[in-house]
């Protein structure tokens, strides 16, 4: 009997521990939110969490928002079923918080008050660069919003023994409502601290599985990894680079496409770029970063434990018999170190890690929410249909009306991609934050000559290119672990649309601002300068 199988009679056994725990998880975050949701009294507490948060509370917050789904169930898989060339993401995840840090958090916490938009409508034209900026950042959540209901569906499916596709569904929906409650009821104040409190959860479990591992193999890592590859059924090749991306000339360019969405993406999220604004001041914003490196740094130094543990005690047939994609080899995993499908051990930390990922999950989608409905209510509807004259009130309404459009449309993208690896979607998500909002972000902190044209093409281009190419592309059709698996009318032979629409991207903005008759602001330019390298000024 396979392994999956053996899980779900172990879960069906232990439901009333397994439903206790999932219990407490989600009533003691919605407790923390409701708390934090009666502290917000305006719109800063509810886009900025009243920028009270310290540098050590908001590098805990950000690496609970940064080690999403694809951290902890993604890239255990894909190291599972890939070995080397499936660590090659946790590396990605981490070298992309060096561009973050070094040409991003400081400048953007200086010169925004609350989304990116407020950045580039610092020194351009108000209403169409943050039109784009609002729509950038809102399809850019959208994507990553995916790989967390995708997540979210396998994970909860396994513990419960749901195999119905309806049932399937119905947990990316419930997933969706809870999301929703969090943003609506406890804006960025609740968010950050139930990131916080997930990140602590998702470190200790983490710790926890990864010395259990090195303890069944006397802490040698040598053996551990011998054992991957033994149990891989693909030999001493499973430790050695070109597994997946080095199969021929096209798997080569898509390692060098996700390389570059994985490294610039992070700069240009959303939900992480907010972050920085939660902050009291700029040594705040560096010092949050250089805490989330170290607590992601570790984090992802476990992942090689997690997923070559999985594919050493688990095996390849049985980590694709569950989810063909690897997405539940870390629960299964746990599991398995802890006595088996059969015993009781095993049942309680599948149900402990597991709902430690549902935390995850939820606190990971509760932030890309608040991003989107931020921007929504900030950048559009406050500045660009109300012109500016919106109320704070008014403002805050909007953010939480555009929570439930965001999380309804994610709800239903997410129905069709619960089979896809949730790494692989997070890296999509990358790619178009690198495409459309880097470019931008970069051109308007350290380019005098930067003008409102070259921005939207920027931003317009970068976007459209990569969504373009990801809907022409293997991710959404002709494989079997496509989004769409029965038709085939891709055309474009990358996973990863990067290698081309970055480029492109940062090739937009400079061309349109070339070509552009318009007269840069340099007074405009010159406060935004003194501004973003030194704090005088900022919110």
């Amino acid at each position: 009997m396979s392994l999956h199988v053996l899980a779900a009679e172990s879960a069906s056994d232990n439901r009333p521990l397994i439903v206790t725990l999932f219990a407490v998880f989600v009533v003691a975050t919605l407790a923390i939110t409701v708390w934090a949701g009666r502290q917000t009294k305006n719109a800063t507490d509810f886009y900025a969490g009243g920028r009270q948060f310290t540098g050590f509370q908001n590098g805990l917050a950000i690496s609970g928002d940064y080690m999403s789904a694809a951290s902890f169930l993604g890239i255990a898989g894909a190291i599972a079923l890939s070995g080397y060339d499936g660590f090659l993401y946790s590396i990605g995840f981490l070298v992309a918080w060096l561009v973050a840090l070094l040409l991003v958090a400081e400048p953007l916490r200086n010169s925004g008050r609350y989304t990116m938009g407020d950045v580039l409508a610092y020194r351009m034209r108000q209403r169409p660069v943050r039109t784009a900026a609002g729509v950038s950042t809102i399809v850019v959540s959208i994507f990553y919003l995916l790989a967390q209901m995708a997540g979210a569906g396998v994970l909860v499916s396994l513990l419960l023994g749901i195999t119905s596709e309806a049932g399937k569904i119905l947990i990316v929906v419930l997933v969706g409502v809870v999301m929703m409650l969090y943003v609506t009821i406890g804006g960025m104040k609740g968010t950050t601290w139930v990131q916080m409190v997930k990140a602590v959860l998702l470190i200790a479990g983490t710790l926890l599985i990864t010395f259990l591992v090195l303890l069944k193999f006397n802490f040698n890592i040598s053996e551990l990894l011998g054992e991957a590859a033994k149990n891989s059924g693909i030999g001493e090749s499973f430790l050695e680079p070109g597994l997946k991306y080095g199969v021929n000339a096209t798997t080569k360019l898509d390692f060098i496409s996700l390389g570059i969405a994985l490294v610039l993406g992070t700069a240009g999220l959303p939900h992480i770029l907010i972050r920085f604004y939660t902050v009291p001041t700029a040594r705040a914003a560096r010092n949050s970063v250089n805490w989330a490196i170290g607590i992601i740094g570790l984090f992802y130094l476990m992942t090689i434990a997690l997923g070559f543990g999985a594919a050493a005690l688990l095996g390849h047939d049985d980590i694709i018999a569950s989810n063909k994609s690897g997405n539940t080899a870390a629960p299964l995993l746990a599991e398995e170190i802890g006595g088996g499908p059969d015993s009781t051990g095993g049942a309680i930390l599948l149900a402990v890690i597991s709902a430690v990922a549902f935390a995850t999950i939820l606190a990971v989608v509760a932030g890309l929410t608040l991003a989107s409905s931020s921007s929504f209510a900030h950048d559009l509807y406050a500045n660009v249909i109300r012109k500016g004259k919106a109320t704070q009130d008014e403002e805050i309404s909007a953010a939480r009306w555009a929570t439930l459009g965001i999380g309804t449309v994610a709800v239903v993208l997410g129905v069709f991609a619960r089979d896809l690896n949730v790494a692989g979607l997070v890296a999509l998500a990358f790619a178009v934050a690198a495409s459309a909002n880097l470019p931008t972000i970069l051109y308007s902190l350290f380019w005098k000559r930067f003008t409102t044209q070259g921005a939207l093409w920027s931003i317009y281009g970068g976007l459209i290119s990569s969504v373009f190419l990801v809907l022409f592309s293997p991710v959404v059709s002709g494989k079997e672990t496509s989004m769409f698996p029965d038709v085939d009318f891709h055309w474009f032979p990358l996973e990863n649309p990067g290698l081309i629409s970055i480029p492109l991207g940062f090739l937009l903005g400079w061309l349109g601002t070339i070509v552009s008759k318009e007269q840069p602001d340099k007074e405009k330019y010159a406060e935004l300068e003194v501004r973003s390298l030194t704090g005088h000024g900022a919110h």
